[in-house]
């Protein structure tokens, strides 16, 4: 009976982390030109039920831009962090080819998790000229190192493993093990790094935005959003950077919840846990 309440509590944090995510994502795209538009009759208006999270100095409705810049935090947290498990998935692989390929594959995540996320993010999104294709490659080549280190842990212990080496004694190819043994085992963690990764994606992406290295001005992004709203708080206009804040950090617990969640229901050893 314990083991159904933990299932049916895990089943409704899922539900309920995916409900808030795509009121989210639905609101940001259905809003229109005409919400965010200048009004300078409402500019610096505090938090009232006609604007609840209030206006900016161009009397632009802050509940508007917050959505906006969250439904565009998002797709570029789901691209860079594809991206990023796609990159893992690759070099997880090729390091069970043969050892050399798995002495270059683990210098390369020594190498890259030596160096901190958010400055070498900076060079890359700067080399390429910021934007949202350089702020998604940056994020991109700076947050596989990770999952790339726990696929290959995994793949390397399969490799032990009586089926592999009856496949190899067969004259199957590398590629064919790993395409037929090795890919369908780490799908469930291919998939829950991808959701904790997100989160990651999200806030580095806000962080080089807010210093002006990410995506460009003229986007209603959270970073943007953050960075306008510094000159103002000395003013008392702390609305302007609270709400975008903290709808920031819900979005990322909300994404941090879903994956731990998922992992969760997918693990049997933890599923039949009271």
């Amino acid at each position: 009976m314990n083991s159904i309440n933990l299932r049916q509590r895990t089943l409704f944090k899922i539900a309920l982390s995916l409900f808030f995510l795509l009121i989210v994502v639905i609101g940001g795209l259905f809003i229109g030109e005409e919400s965010m538009r200048i009004n300078m009759e409402n500019k610096n208006s505090s938090p009232t039920l006609d604007h609840l999270f209030g206006t900016d100095w161009l009397g632009r409705d802050m509940l508007s831009r917050t959505l906006k810049g969250l439904t565009l935090s998002i797709g570029v947290g789901i691209l860079a962090a594809l991206s990023s498990t796609v990159i893992a998935l690759c070099l997880s692989l090729l390091a069970s080819f043969n050892k050399t390929w798995d002495r270059i594959v683990t210098w390369l995540i020594d190498l890259f998790l030596s160096v901190p996320h958010i400055v070498l993010l900076i060079l890359i999104s700067f080399a390429l000229g910021g934007g949202f294709q350089g702020i998604v490659i940056g994020l991109a080549l700076t947050h596989w190192p990770s999952l790339t280190r726990v696929l290959r842990a995994e793949i390397l212990q399969m490799k032990s493993m009586d089926y592999v080496g009856i496949s190899l004694r067969l004259g199957k190819t590398r590629l064919w093990i790993a395409r037929h043994h090795f890919l369908p085992h780490v799908l469930p963690q291919l998939f829950i790094g991808f959701l904790l990764l997100f989160p990651h994606a999200i806030l580095h992406e806000a962080a080089i935005t807010f210093l002006g290295f990410g995506l460009p001005a003229e986007q209603p992004a959270i970073g943007i959003i953050l960075s306008e709203s510094m000159r103002y708080l000395s003013a008392g206009m702390w609305w302007l950077a609270f709400f975008p804040g903290l709808a920031l950090l819900i979005i990322v617990g909300l994404f941090d919840v879903l994956g731990k969640n998922i992992k969760l229901f997918i693990d049997p050893f933890h599923a039949q846990k009271p």
